[in-house]
């Protein structure tokens, strides 16, 4: 075997070996399946889908992102329709997860390497044995959230207009909620049911809930079960990674929230009751959920800047949402504050910071950043030329979203030329990995055994 096959196949391995590169391999493996279930003709409800929007349909819906390129209720048959539920659910847990559940099932145990794997990509714990305990907190809490969320949506979405069964589409909304994936029965998302007292406070729960991260939601749900069981208050404190993301979240709710209020969603003709929740629904949805229950591209650019802000930071980790996520944003306030005011170390809620979470949380930054500056520049090069009605906000909007796997759009995505749509694609992939994961996986860790002479660089 020459020199370069044999290059090729120690990349493939150690690809396979490695945690990101086991998570990368198994959710790519699941767009294939869910690409070739999708180009099937019976999928296809009205004209046939063609095989390139099959793919982006099946990325977006392992991405968990609702960016779409044709209509998923009117251009999918049940069939099809049930197909994307199954990939939104599979890539909001994660395919590992299952994988775990299903080596438990067939009485075969974990091997430590897979935990560490999936510990690796849930972040549950500081410990890994306690891994296996938590694979049934986290499919457990997931299924019955969904099921109470699609039990109170029913009663909303049988009193609509629909032909179809309200039943599954409750069950349909209730998890692409839940794991924040976007996706809608209606070519107008969530418009129809604009100040629904039925279907608004739902959706937006399953969103919160499903964004905070099951690391979180276990933490407060061992300690209301503490607290039931023993009739008092827990007394183990709050954990760092908890506090960060509750504050966080609730931070960014309020703050998306008012600056959308003030910049004008939900149009200056609206009651006062409607742009109140317009905002609200507006505000959460930019958390990774994609739904919308106003046009997107009719809102003034300043409130369009802010939703592009608040899918940038995304949800938190070990959840179904995407972005560079709440805790990595906390880190970074939290690094500035430190220097700003010239301390030696980087703390959070009065506990220093591990200097390898600085490092991280710099790196994920800044590959962020750059893999979006190029995202935008590439997408203005092939989607700005000519007679296009696109816009650079146009363009602006629709790369985050897809890099967070938020699902918003100012309504291009159908019509994205060739190269914009593979762009898309391959970005709702390493948006939904993250650009961290997808480095590691492809750059191979060298370690060096001298260190160079200190240089001091003039900065600013």
């Amino acid at each position: 075997m020459s020199g370069h096959g044999i290059h090729v196949l120690s990349w493939v391995k150690r690809c396979l070996t490695r945690p990101a590169g086991l998570l990368t391999s198994t959710f790519a493996l699941l767009i294939v399946i869910g690409w070739v279930l999708l180009s099937l003709p019976i999928a296809h409800a009205r004209a046939p889908v063609s095989v390139l929007d099959a793919f982006f349909t099946a990325t977006s819906a392992v991405c968990v992102t609702g960016l779409v390129v044709v209509d998923t209720g009117a251009d999918f048959s049940p069939f099809g329709q049930v197909v994307i539920l199954a990939l939104i659910q599979l890539g909001g847990l994660g395919i590992m997860t299952f994988a775990a559940i299903a080596l438990q099932v067939f009485g075969r145990s974990i091997s430590f390497r897979h935990s560490a794997s999936l510990h690796d990509v849930f972040y549950q714990t500081e410990s890994v044995a306690s891994l296996r305990s938590d694979l049934k907190w986290i499919v457990g809490l997931t299924l019955v959230c969904e099921a109470v969320g699609a039990a109170l949506l029913c009663p909303g979405l049988r009193a609509a207009p629909e032909g179809r069964l309200p039943a599954f589409s409750a069950v349909f909304h209730a998890v692409s909620a839940f794991c924040n994936a976007g996706f809608s029965l209606h070519e107008d998302s969530l418009t129809a049911y604009r100040g629904s007292p039925l279907v608004m406070p739902v959706i937006m729960t399953l969103i919160v809930v499903g964004g905070l991260g099951h690391t979180t939601l276990i933490e407060l749900l061992r300690r209301a079960r503490r607290r039931v069981l023993e009739h008092s208050a827990a007394h183990r404190a709050w954990s760092v990674n908890t506090k960060a993301v509750l504050w966080t979240s609730a931070a960014l709710l309020g703050s998306g929230f008012v600056l959308l209020l003030l910049t004008g969603v939900g149009g200056s003709g609206a009651d006062l009751g409607s742009r109140l929740l317009d905002a609200l629904f507006q505000s959460v949805t930019a958390r990774t959920a994609g739904f919308n229950t106003v046009n997107i591209a009719a809102l003034p650019i300043a409130s369009q800047l802010i939703l592009i802000t608040l899918m940038f930071i995304g949800g938190s980790p070990g959840s179904c949402a995407g972005g560079v996520k709440t805790t990595t944003f906390a880190l970074a306030l939290a690094y500035l504050r430190a220097r700003l005011f010239g301390r030696p170390d980087v703390t959070l809620f009065r506990r220093r910071v591990a200097q390898r979470n600085i490092a991280r949380m710099v790196a994920l930054i800044a590959l962020a950043l750059v893999w979006n500056a190029f995202g935008c520049a590439l997408l203005a090069a092939t989607e700005l030329g000519g007679e296009t009605r696109f816009a650079l906000n146009d363009i602006l909007v629709e790369q985050i979203s897809a890099f967070a796997t938020v699902g918003l759009s100012t309504g291009i995505t159908p019509e994205l030329s060739f190269a914009g749509k593979l762009w898309i694609t391959l970005t709702m992939f390493v948006g939904r990995l993250g650009p961290l994961t997808v480095a590691l996986v492809v750059v191979a860790p060298v370690s060096r055994a001298t260190r160079y002479p200190e240089a001091h660089v003039m900065v600013g």
